[in-house]
């Protein structure tokens, strides 16, 4: 099954030098799960302030700048693997230097067939 590792946290939360470090060790957790064959994809996200969102209404949209959410937290990346639990998944969340600032969401993907094959 393929579960997607949301990583929940505060824009700011770390200073450059341990951001870099954090990163470093994220790309070593891809690697591991990869040599598994468990790694699909993952990535930080650019900060808050770049988002956009859009809402569909009645047939109105409306765009707006910035995360969708008033929260503290925000959506910081994801890493997306392929899993036989989500027990196996917690294990992996645990070793993202994400989840020790702030929170790493586990969900389970609804796969369907019907979709194109990624291009990335």
């Amino acid at each position: 099954m393929k579960y997607i590792i949301l990583i929940h946290g505060e824009d700011g939360a770390w200073k450059p030098d341990e951001h870099q470090r954090a990163i470093a060790e994220s790309i070593q957790v891809c690697h591991d799960l990869a040599a598994k064959g468990r790694y699909l994809h993952a990535s930080p996200l650019q900060p808050s302030s770049t988002a956009v969102c859009v809402q569909v209404r009645d047939g109105k949209s409306t765009v707006t700048s910035g995360p969708y959410a008033e929260t503290s937290e925000i959506v910081a990346g994801y890493f997306l693997v392929e899993a036989d639990s989500v027990e196996e998944v917690v294990e992996v969340a645990k070793r993202i230097p994400g989840a020790t600032r702030g929170t790493a969401e586990i969900r389970p993907l609804v796969e369907l067939t019907a979709l194109p094959k990624p291009g990335f």
